[in-house]
């Protein structure tokens, strides 16, 4: 898709993993797209959470997702970091395989042409880890395969949901995962498991983490949604600017798909008179395919403005990519060298 669409940076990015690293590079390197590894975590800033304020989950106050750009790979860090990542990992695993025999034993209860387990989804869908929409996914191509007719396949589900009809059409796989996901393991769901909130680190390990693996902290930002909202801490670009250099933070990543094109234009403009980095990207997080490209509230070409700051923020990426690659730092602050870096560098791998 990315070659079809013109694309020449592709950045991979994933929760708590590295996995796939490898095979991205070496695709990237086939297609001439300048790969960049990102990783990304959920994170705890206490002090917000005891004010009732939400920083970037609109739905829990004090919980925020923090992404690590641009990371060495092969990915290299201390034991300490290490021992970090893999007890993370765990951690979620346990939260997915309570959530799975939850599920099961409702598909029990309810007779079941089939049931589902932790190593049969891993083995079947994940590389190392699994996630919701793989179980979402397993259950919904085992209702297929099971119940041959449409009218059977209804009523399963009428059984799963308790009741509530499907809603989304069989012909659209991606919205029959994300009902089940909804109906089934959300909150309020039979096979629903909250999350530990011990399992959340504070946002200075996290921190940590990601300069240990060579990358560059980057806060992503909600920004508006369909109604105007923003969190209490993104409504106040002022004390969000002084919290995140708090941190050292001075670079932000946005996903326009889901913002307004004022308020972007208004967000961007604020923060590169600060001088943060600035990228763009998209949330390809489920089975549906959609355009690699990025847009603007749901299909607006960016402007041209904003397509000279998505490029010049891949261009500050791709430059400390290289640089940590090969044991070299770089001063952030220096954007206009790291810009004329950066892209001669894309331009050399790409052409």
């Amino acid at each position: 898709m990315a070659v079809e669409e013109e694309v020449k940076v592709l950045g991979i990015n994933d929760f708590y993993t590295v996995d796939g690293y490898d095979e991205f590079a070496m695709e990237g390197l086939r297609n001439r797209i300048f790969p960049l590894f990102n990783i990304e975590f959920m994170g705890l800033m206490q002090d917000m959470q005891a004010q009732d304020i939400r920083v970037n989950d609109p739905n829990n106050p004090g919980r925020i997702y923090f992404s690590g750009k641009a990371l060495k790979h092969p990915l290299s860090v201390s034991n300490e970091n290490r021992k970090f990542l893999e007890d993370l990992q765990q951690s979620s695993q346990v939260q997915v395989r309570e959530m799975i025999s939850k599920a099961d034993a409702h598909l029990l209860s309810i007779n079941a042409r089939f049931n589902i387990t932790y190593e049969q989804i891993r083995e079947k869908y994940a590389n190392k880890l699994v996630r919701e929409r793989h179980i979402a996914r397993a259950i919904r191509e085992a209702v297929m395969d099971h119940y041959p007719s449409v009218d059977q396949v209804y009523s399963f589900f009428m059984l799963l949901f308790d009741g509530k009809k499907l809603s989304a059409s069989l012909d659209d796989p991606s919205a029959v995962e994300n009902e089940i996901r909804s109906v089934l393991l959300k909150a309020g769901g039979k096979a629903f498991v909250p999350e530990d909130n011990d399992a959340f680190p504070e946002l200075q390990k996290i921190i940590d983490f990601i300069l240990d693996a060579g990358g560059i902290p980057c806060y992503p930002v909600l920004l508006d949604d369909r109604k105007g909202n923003l969190t209490g801490f993104e409504g106040d670009w002022d004390r969000m600017d002084e919290v995140l250099r708090s941190f050292n933070v001075s670079c932000l990543e946005l996903i326009p798909l889901r913002n307004s094109l004022e308020k972007l234009e208004e967000f961007v403009d604020y923060f590169r008179r600060k001088n943060y980095v600035i990228s763009f990207g998209t949330e390809h997080n489920s089975p549906g395919l959609f355009p690699i490209t990025v847009k603007v509230n749901k299909d607006k070409d960016l402007t041209p403005e904003l397509k000279k700051v998505s490029y010049e923020g891949c261009c500050i990426l791709a430059a400390h990519q290289y640089l940590v690659g090969r044991g070299l730092s770089m001063d952030i602050d220096n954007q206009d060298y790291y810009m004329d870096l950066g892209n001669a560098i894309i331009k050399e791998f790409t052409l």
